[in-house]
């Protein structure tokens, strides 16, 4: 399938609210930090700050598509270098769509998981995830630009808001296996 009628067919609009700008309004403030990045892969802490305390609300592993696709070479520089990718996106004129491959929940088995010590969870919790490809579109332009994977501070999303606002695209699911690699590769491994 192109990226055109994937755009047109089987994806959901990107709200009208990015999650960076979602996580402003929800905790008054954000912020990125980049853990790992490349040209190829990149991991993110989506945080805002809580009494002194940066606190992970979305922790995102993201594997870009072709590197340095020149439809999206000025936008994939500026991400790389540590920039939002829907702020950018949004406001260079892309239209984005994400086309869902999974939700569901990962369970962070205490603090000594990386991201339970970026989210400031000291329990056992189970977290939303969400798993998509990101496609762009402008004028008769198309890319697509990444897989997604994203998890979420309970405070922030939860499995049902996840699936609220993106149904999953049931061409697309994920099998057992492609979800077991995909906990992996947010767990760094």
């Amino acid at each position: 399938m192109s990226v055109v009628a994937a755009l047109r067919d089987s994806s959901v609009l990107e709200s009208e609210l990015l999650n960076s700008e979602r996580i402003e309004r929800r905790f008054g403030n954000y912020a990125i930090d980049l853990i790992e990045h490349d040209e190829t892969l990149r991991r993110s802490n989506l945080y805002s700050i809580s009494n002194g305390v940066r606190v992970c609300r979305t922790f995102a592993v993201v594997r870009f598509g072709k590197p340095g696709d020149d439809l999206v070479a000025p936008e994939h520089a500026e991400i790389v270098a540590g920039r939002s990718i829907g702020a950018i996106f949004k406001t260079r004129g892309w239209e984005m769509r994400k086309k869902t491959l999974f939700t569901g929940e990962l369970r962070l088995d205490g603090p000594e998981h990386p991201v339970a010590r970026l989210m400031c969870l000291d329990a056992p919790t189970d977290v939303a995830m969400h798993a998509y490809r990101l496609l762009l579109q402008k004028d008769s332009r198309s890319v697509d630009y990444a897989s997604i994977a994203e998890v979420h501070h309970p405070d922030y999303l939860e499995h049902e808001d996840l699936r609220r606002l993106y149904p999953l695209d049931a061409d697309a699911a994920l099998d057992a296996g492609d979800v077991e690699r995909l906990i992996a590769m947010v767990a760094g491994r």
